[in-house]
């Protein structure tokens, strides 16, 4: 069902706006970044004001929602007050927090250069720059240090001294920070034209100044949205994200953090825990398989987990994640926790071991969900492994998992939690999964969910490497850190004329170690064979065993008959992936297939 928001606008007079931030009673929502903008867009926003250019609307939202009730503070430079705000800042923060700092505080403000250095700066209106129509205004912006000397060759030589009130009077300098303090101002106004003995030129100049530049800033006005308190959660979150001007968009986790911290508890602090259990630190056997898994990841888990055992609609879309109350993030926290070291567990007995090799990260969402409802116990049961073994295969060689999964993920837990506890299910992802045998072509980087999970399978049937002959599982693998290579080299077969479509398609490539690399080179099989032959002192009959072992026939190998030793790869492939989806591959004989590969794939191995 749409949500209706009414939001209210108002012109408002920036002094009204700045007399807010510094009272309190305009402050920013916790989830709110810090400000960030350097000196040249302060200055930037400066000569805008200064000649009454439209800078944007300001959007805020009414506090005192009981259901949202986010964690607040104050604009960076206003001291934390103990004051409950009227309004929180949804879009404005870095142009009031550059207002606020530059034309109200009298403090330097903290910025930086566009080089990222920190630096404190006053600013001020060079008067006579300001009124020279031919100056850009922006240059009649003047920015000095916190001592307020303006200095050049390293430090050493002094260009432009403000720090006295008649040095700003000599050189026509008006400090931009006492603008909205009416006393201050008159004061520098009187000491400017009683220094320059009330010369009627001064007095012109000083009144013209006034009413072009100092009016036009004290009466600026800009538009001031305001969302009624009442705002659901997610209306926030949607309108934060497509106002926001910050560059940075809010994220879920953000948003529920600053929810949560209004209980006394960091969800970040929180976090940070979780995410150590979650990698396995601590664990005697390291791998970063879930180094992949971020803070929002993670609430959407706990998010599935907790509708799904809740008995009505199971979901986990954006709007649920926010609205995932404390209490059931408390009491379904470490279910999770222990979903992900069942999912972790499951990766490895799939031959996925480091994260650069995980077809899809947003996979583990339901298999940790999933995980999590039946428990150790259960999960521990062959017949559970097979179940999730298929699933988990059919989802990567489907592809299943590359949009918006929110809807698949829901499908997912109750489709197998179902089949694991023998109560039927209706199995929508496996189902809907198809593989087709000219996908193997297209399949040429490790980008795409289906190259990542081949080489997976690859792994899964034991593949031992040419040179030292190890067996490829998690130990080896994370010690020696196979990568995926050519067994056809690119050189070698650019030299040979054959289409890159082929050998550079996962057909012919294979995961090896370093050592085995530099032996191959950029020869031809029958060539380097002999060399590995040689360095690693085995018999051809070994060799045979290792090179074998990756899917490979190997007479086709040691004779370079390229064409045939593509063809039996791509259907020994094509046998490994039906194995794993548990299912045909219909296609191996179509027009399509015959045509791309020269003969039909429908015999196997």
């Amino acid at each position: 069902m749409a949500i209706n928001i009414a939001p209210k606008s108002l012109d408002t007079e920036l002094s009204e706006l700045l007399r807010g931030v510094a009272n309190g009673k305009i402050q920013l929502p916790d989830f709110q970044r810090n400000w960030t903008w350097d000196d040249n867009r302060i200055k930037g926003i400066l000569a805008s004001l200064s000649q009454g250019y439209p800078m944007g609307a300001i959007m805020c939202l009414e506090y005192g929602n009981e259901n949202i009730r986010f964690k607040y503070r104050t604009i960076e430079g206003v001291p934390a007050m103990g004051v409950e705000p009227d309004l929180l800042i949804l879009d404005g923060q870095q142009r009031l927090t550059s207002m606020y700092g530059v034309a109200y505080s009298k403090n330097a403000v903290r910025t930086k250069t566009e080089k990222g250095k920190d630096v404190q700066r006053f600013y001020y209106f060079d008067i006579n720059k300001c009124l020279d129509e031919s100056e850009d205004r922006l240059d009649a912006i003047i920015a000095v240090p916190a001592d307020k000397k303006l200095k050049t060759n390293f430090d050493r030589d002094i260009i432009l001294d403000l720090s006295k009130k008649e040095l700003e009077y000599e050189h026509e300098m008006f400090p931009i920070n006492i603008i909205f303090d009416s006393s201050a101002r008159e004061d520098w106004a009187d000491g400017y034209k009683e220094y320059y003995q009330y010369n009627k030129v001064i007095l012109d100049k000083y009144k013209k100044f006034r009413v072009e530049v100092i009016e036009t800033i004290t009466g600026y006005k800009l538009p001031v949205i305001t969302l009624d308190k009442e705002t659901p959660r997610e209306a926030v979150c949607k309108v934060f994200e497509n106002v926001n001007t910050g560059g940075v968009p809010l994220t879920v986790f953000e948003l529920v953090t600053a929810t949560y911290a209004t209980y006394k508890f960091d969800l970040r602090k929180d976090w940070e825990k979780c995410r150590d259990i979650i990698r396995g630190k601590g664990i005697p056997l390291v791998t970063d398989i879930m180094y992949g898994v971020d803070e929002t990841a993670f609430l959407t888990a706990i998010t599935l987990y907790t509708t799904y055992r809740a008995s009505s609609m199971t979901t986990c879309k954006k709007k649920d994640v926010l609205s995932l109350s404390f209490e059931d993030y408390k009491k379904n926290r470490d279910a999770v926790l222990n979903g992900y070291k069942m999912a972790r567990a499951f990766l490895f007995s799939q031959y996925v071991f480091r994260m650069r090799d995980l077809p899809y990260t947003t996979q583990l969402i339901p298999l940790v969900a999933i995980c999590a409802e039946i428990g150790t116990h259960m999960f521990n049961q062959p017949q559970t492994q097979k179940i999730l073994s298929q699933w988990f295969w059919c989802g990567i060689m489907g592809e299943m998992y590359g949009g918006a999964n929110e809807t698949r993920y829901a499908n997912d837990i109750e489709d197998m939690v179902a089949a694991i506890r023998g109560q039927g299910g209706q199995n929508r992802t496996i189902n809907a999964a198809w593989f087709s045998a000219t996908r193997l072509l297209s399949l040429q980087t490790r980008n795409s969910a289906a190259y990542k999970g081949i080489m997976a399978l690859v792994y899964r049937e034991s593949c031992k490497d040419f040179v030292k002959g190890t067996t490829m599982d998690i130990v080896k693998s994370m010690e020696d850190a196979p990568d995926i290579h050519h067994i056809f080299p690119e050189a070698y077969s650019e030299s040979m004329g054959y289409k890159k479509e082929k050998w550079n398609s996962i057909i012919n490539k294979t995961p090896l170690l370093p050592e085995s690399n530099r032996q191959i080179g950029g020869d031809a099989p029958s060539k380097y064979s002999r060399k590995i032959i040689k360095h690693a002192q085995i018999s051809e009959a070994e060799l045979r065993t290792r090179v074998e072992s990756h899917l490979i026939n190997y007479d086709y190998f040691i004779q370079d008959d390229f064409d045939n030793y593509f063809v039996e790869r791509a259907k020994a492939i094509l046998t490994v992936i039906e194995r794993a989806m548990g299912k045909k591959i219909a296609n191996k004989a179509s027009e399509e297939t015959i045509n791309a590969y020269g003969c039909s794939l429908e015999d196997t191995i």
